[in-house]
């Protein structure tokens, strides 16, 4: 059974034993000195702690310094208003995307959407089958989009898994008819190179371009082929989605020899990925810019031609930034915000012993006009409340919170949970609420936690890994503004201009 309480106690000794055993004691080391293997967004798993790490966590849990195991605490100006678990469709849940009233919730199992007219009340419309990893997530008039990210046997909701070695596999992107929302329709696939890890949508009016994220390729792997150093773009035709194709591979790093011409990683630059092409990509469509985030390196890029997307800026952190993960915008475009997915998000790196630097967001100034724009790091932001060794904690999905004037965020951290913070101070950034949970387990590293954590319409939704969609709500004078700002529809990563896009 869970309680309630609205006060935590400050991080004491909590963290400052070794992290999880094994291969992420590697990652976790004090200073980047082992390669990181390509993680991206790990499904939950389970992993053994130290005797002594199990008696830290227990001690710090009779202390105060952290909630009990799946205890809810959150501060004063946040509410829980509901809580929607898994149920029929089990697996772990990853995006979310919106829709008037509606909810849409990715799952490696497939996807759910839940009537949000009544945020203290949700209601479950459907839950559809289509098992393939992570499922990730978007909505644009009638189309749903599904990435699969794992080699299927075939494109059907029947697949089974398949080894990528065979020709025959499967991976790419999913299309559904939305139209009618209680009985969504497959009506497309579209395979693409090394599958589809995340994608980013860009709209226009009769067709929607599909910026497609995927990396890791396996000279063994018949569809994944080194060099793979750009990213796939499909175009939609919105009233024939049948004929989605891909129309283009554009080249982000060139460069000489197998791997391109991105960051090299290991031994040129230990602890870093090596990137092998991007994890996730915002676009800005009002300024025809896009983010991305891409393992080694940070980049930025003109979308003015959108099946020639070109990078303009290009940026690297070899001291702190283990894995790219995603980007983030602020309103007045003039600062990026990117995540390092220090040990694939199944490790526990929220601890005094990793500190405030590593698996953390780098905020960026972004200066200039046209291509000559530069990319100038200001500052980190992590979370400072401490977690136990048994959760895996790091920076995660989020998105912007609309206030004219303020730059304002909310994000998911897994097992850390929901953080919302302040960054109109780059060099001074803070959290100004959390929701989160106690640990899923005191005894092993228990996979688990928010996967993303987005503010629509006047609530901030989580989606848990394991415990299902959160619907919080915030009430404070810095965010209260936000909550006049209302959609209709919502993809975190093809990002609004919140002002123009929609009434204030």
């Amino acid at each position: 059974m869970t309680v309630l309480r609205t006060t935590r106690a400050r991080p004491g000794r909590l963290g400052v034993a070794t992290a999880a055993a094994g291969l992420l004691a590697a990652l976790l080391s004090a200073g980047p000195a082992a390669a990181v293997p390509d993680p991206g967004d790990a499904p939950a798993a389970r992993g053994t702690v130290s005797e002594r790490q199990q008696a830290d966590t227990r001690a710090a849990i009779a202390n105060g310094e952290i909630p009990g195991v799946d205890e809810i605490v959150h501060s004063d100006n946040i509410e829980h208003v509901a809580n929607i678990p898994l149920t029929s469709i089990r697996g772990t849940n990853s995006d979310l995307a919106f829709q008037g009233d509606h909810v849409f919730a990715g799952n490696y199992d497939g996807f759910q959407i839940f009537d949000i007219s009544d945020p203290s009340r949700p209601e479950t419309v459907a839950q559809v089958l289509c098992p393939g990893s992570q499922n990730d997530i978007s909505v644009s008039g009638d189309l749903l989009f599904l990435s699969t990210d794992s080699s299927r046997s075939d494109d059907s909701c029947q697949s089974t898994p398949q080894s990528a070695t065979e020709k025959s596999s499967w991976e790419g992107m999913k299309i559904f008819d939305i139209s009618d929302i209680r009985h969504p329709k497959y009506v497309a696939s579209v395979e693409t190179a090394c599958g589809s890890h995340t994608h980013t949508l860009l709209p226009q009016r009769k067709n929607v371009y599909v910026y497609v994220s995927s990396y890791s390729p396996n000279a063994a792997f018949p569809d994944c082929q080194p060099p793979h150093d750009g990213i796939s773009v499909i175009k939609v035709p919105r009233d024939a989605p049948e004929r989605a194709a891909v129309v283009g591979f554009p080249v982000l790093f060139p460069g000489e020899g197998p791997d391109g011409g991105g960051n090299p990683g290991a031994p040129t630059n230990p602890g870093v990925s090596k990137t092998t092409g991007c994890h996730d990509i915002t676009v800005l469509p009002s300024k025809d810019l896009a983010a991305g985030a891409c393992m080694g390196d940070g980049i930025l890029f003109s979308i003015k031609d959108p099946e020639r997307p070109r990078v303009i800026e290009r940026v690297q952190d070899n001291i702190n930034f283990a894995f790219w993960h995603s980007a983030t915008f602020n309103q007045k475009a003039n600062k990026v915000i990117f995540t390092d997915e220090l040990g694939g998000g199944g490790a526990a790196t929220c601890n005094e012993r990793i500190g405030p630097n590593r698996g953390a967001d780098g905020i960026y100034a972004l200066t200039g006009k046209g291509d000559k724009r530069k990319l100038l790091f200001r500052g980190y932001y992590k979370i400072d409340r401490h977690q136990a060794d048994t959760e895996n904690c790091v920076a995660h999905n989020g998105s912007i919170i609309p206030v004219k004037g303020r730059d304002l965020m909310v994000q998911s951290w897994y097992q850390g949970g929901v953080s919302v913070w302040d960054f109109t101070d780059s060099r001074r950034p803070k959290e100004i609420g959390y929701f989160e949970r106690g640990p899923l387990s005191a005894d092993t590293l228990t996979g688990g936690g928010t996967w993303s954590a987005y503010y629509y319409n006047g609530h901030i939704y989580s989606n848990d890994m394991r415990k299902g969609l959160d619907i919080l709500r915030i009430d404070d004078r810095r965010t209260d503004p936000a909550k006049r700002i209302r959609m209709d529809e919502l993809n975190v990563q093809t990002q609004p201009d919140y002002f123009d896009d929609f009434d204030d």
